[in-house]
């Protein structure tokens, strides 16, 4: 069901869109409608919409009758929107902005999937439609509260889903159920259309087998939103991550005596594999102070954000809260026990903790966590359905609070054959260039997708674009190179490297003369035949390159160079009239290799 797959097999002629839809109406026929969804888009309403989309041009389309599922706190025009409380139920006029999106480019929608009431959870186990499982063990918990979500997506019912994740919800079923769970930054995703958990803090998430599916459904259903004041895109050079493009990187890891599994034998060392994996993947091991982010995590249901969920459903909670099932009646009634007073300490306490977080970016580029401690069964958590829960938030809970961006990937499998599951965690607006560190290890983890025997070898990788995201890439030479006296205003900028390579073979180098620290001039001269210019490729922030720019001293400046593969990047050139007093350096194989001839 990878959508690679489904539009090889519409391009070949083997199937087509209203195929694919009957044999998934088929399937929900014989394994029932219950648990996995609430309500189906009627069987010749979505006939009709395949039917319509078989005279478009596949092409033009890059969801082209890719079936999906939606979470059931999502409207979609004329099915009820329940947020699984049949009482609450009420049929919306127009869908979600996502779903309008999805659909306009192609994509076919199943139906609406069961969930934690409310989306009040983490397990997948608070609802009355009957409660969802892992797929690969009935007596284990789907995880919540998209649990219907991830299981459509895992079970090959459908090739993605949208839950909603405002503690944990778009993340932790993805680990449950060997999954991709993408949890962009707040606002990316428009949540008009969607019954808020924490209108503050919500977001509309992605489940996909592969990170390259989750990517291509983020850039269909993305883009700002007038109806949602939430919405949002990122200012230039905003969530830039040069890092992704580089040989290597930095990524943050918990001193070992911050991380619980509550009691969990098998998933230390499946998170162990995984920070190894990273590591033969260019990856550099950081160890950062995790206590900030858990102590932000507990603000989320023991602080006043839980007057959030009364505020939503507020109307509802007053008159009919005995038709709520008893967990989430509880947790939402909890708001009582806080003040508007209370609220502004919480806000206090926040900033401050987001001020502690904040310099823990200084030192990594991405953080790798477990995406929950471990699993429970669905009888574990009727006996504790509260505190084994908040377990399960344990390493999700703060991510929305301090707006940053994950996806949840697998990791592997434990021995009694249940899946493990990490999250990368970046800052707000990386999540294009988390998925694609996602599906290197991804890759490096698990063979196969979701509960089937298919391979992840031969789906598409997902391959970082060039410049990453945010980004532009500078060539630099003389004193910025690496180990250079001003190598400093790339690197404080947040540069990264990514290659080192040479210039095409019509620039001549030369060494300046008073120039402090010593620096060289390269200058294009047509028909001239040379070695090439020995040069460094380094990726820069966008909003960094103004203020790297307006440092560069007379007679250099910043302008395009040609690189010896053909690709134009900007660089530093300088004024022709510098070279009149110059030493020419062009054949001495570079400016350290000058640097050498001058001791």
């Amino acid at each position: 069901m990878d959508i690679t797959s489904i539009h090889k097999a519409y391009a070949s002629g083997q199937v087509t869109p209203e195929a694919v839809v009957n044999e998934i109406y088929d399937r929900i026929d014989a394994e029932g409608l219950h648990p996995v969804w609430i309500a189906l888009v009627p069987r010749e309403q979505a006939l009709e919409r395949a039917r319509k989309l078989q005279s478009a041009v596949q092409a033009d389309l890059p969801l082209y009758g890719i079936p999906f599922a939606v979470k059931d706190n999502i409207d979609v025009a004329g099915i009820p929107t329940t947020a699984a409380c049949p009482e609450y139920s009420y049929t919306p006029e127009q869908n979600a902005t996502v779903v309008t999106r999805l659909e306009a480019a192609g994509a076919l929608l199943i139906g609406k999937t069961n969930m934690d009431q409310f989306a009040t959870g983490l397990v997948g186990t608070r609802t009355p439609y009957g409660v969802c499982s892992s797929v690969f063990d009935k007596r284990y918990i789907s995880g919540g509260s998209s649990s219907g979500s991830a299981v459509s997506v895992a079970s090959g019912l459908v090739s993605f889903s949208l839950g909603t994740d405002t503690a944990g919800s778009g993340r932790v079923p993805a680990m449950f159920n060997n999954l991709i769970g993408l949890k962009p930054t707040r606002g990316v995703l428009s949540t008009h259309g969607v019954v808020p958990a924490c209108r503050t803090l919500d977001c509309v998430s992605i489940f996909a087998e592969t990170a390259s599916d989750a990517a291509v459904v983020l850039s269909a259903a993305r883009g700002l939103d007038g109806q949602d004041p939430y919405s949002r895109v990122p200012a230039i050079g905003a969530g830039a991550a040069p890092w992704i493009a580089a040989p290597s990187f930095r990524f943050g890891v918990p001193a070992a005596a911050m991380l619980e599994f509550y009691g969990d034998a098998h998933n230390p060392a499946l998170y162990q594999a995984a920070v190894e994996k990273l590591v033969a993947l260019g990856g550099q091991p950081v160890e950062f102070d995790l206590a900030p982010f858990l102590a932000t995590a507990q603000l989320l249901y023991k602080g006043p954000w839980v007057a959030e969920r009364y505020a939503a459903i507020e109307p509802f909670i007053e008159k009919h809260v005995e038709a709520m099932d008893a967990t989430v009646a509880k947790i939402i009634q909890g708001a009582a026990n806080y003040s508007a007073i209370d609220t502004f300490k919480a806000a206090y306490k926040l900033e401050k903790l987001r001020q502690q977080t904040a310099r823990v970016w200084n030192s990594i580029d991405v953080m790798v966590l477990p995406t929950a401690p471990r699993t429970y069964t669905i009888e574990e958590i009727a006996e504790a359905p509260i505190e084994r829960n908040s377990h399960l938030g344990q390493y999700t809970n703060f991510v929305n609070l301090l707006d940053l961006s994950a996806v949840a990937l697998p990791a592997g499998f434990r021995p009694d054959g249940l899946p493990f599951g990490v999250s990368l965690i970046g800052q707000a607006f990386q999540e294009t260039a988390l998925l694609v560190l996602a599906d290197r290890l991804h890759r490096g983890l698990v063979s196969t997708l979701g509960v089937s025997d298919r391979k992840l070898a031969e789906t598409p990788a997902l391959v970082a674009a060039t410049p990453p995201p945010g980004c532009l890439l500078m060539a630099v030479v003389g004193a910025h190179l690496t180990g250079q006296p001003l190598n400093w205003q790339l690197t404080e900028r947040k540069g990264s490297l990514l290659r080192t390579c040479r210039t095409y073979s019509n620039y001549k180098f030369y060494a300046l003369k008073g120039t402090v620290p010593p620096k060289p001039g390269l200058v294009r001269v047509p028909g001239f035949e040379g070695p090439g210019i020995e040069v460094e490729v380094w990726a820069l922030p966008e909003d960094t390159v103004g203020s790297f720019v307006d440092g560069v001293p007379q007679p250099l400046s910043i302008g395009t160079l040609r690189l010896e593969d053909g690709v134009l990047v900007k660089g530093f050139l300088v004024e022709p009239a510098a070279t009149d007093d110059a030493i020419e350096i062009t054949h001495l194989g570079g400016w350290r290799k000058y640097l050498e001839s001058l001791k």
